[in-house]
């Protein structure tokens, strides 16, 4: 019951229906802390992608040529930069090519 603390109508106070509503919100948090990951890294990819078609090149072309020159940057570093310091990702997009 503690666990239901503000929860709306029967759901905080009837044994069963709260019970219900705890088990179902902690699934779905379960789930929902592995989907945040796989969203995260959808965001990056677009940032990145949008990034790197300013100066030309597609997500796909960029991520291959930096993967074979042996760039160290993650997708989570790429996309920051990208974001909030255009000129070192030019930098570095130019580094690649």
């Amino acid at each position: 019951m503690k666990m239901a603390k503000g929860y709306f109508g029967r759901r905080k106070n009837v044994w069963t229906v709260a019970k219900n509503a705890v088990e179902k919100g902690l699934n779905y948090a379960y789930r929902d802390r592995r989907a945040k990951k796989r969203d995260f890294r959808g965001l990056w990819i677009q940032r990145i992608n949008a990034a790197a078609r300013l100066h030309g090149m597609s997500y796909s072309a960029f991520m291959g040529l930096a993967n074979k020159k042996g760039l160290s940057l993650n997708r989570k570093a790429l996309a920051d930069l990208a974001m909030n310091h255009p000129e070192v990702f030019a930098q570095v997009v130019s580094s690649v090519k």
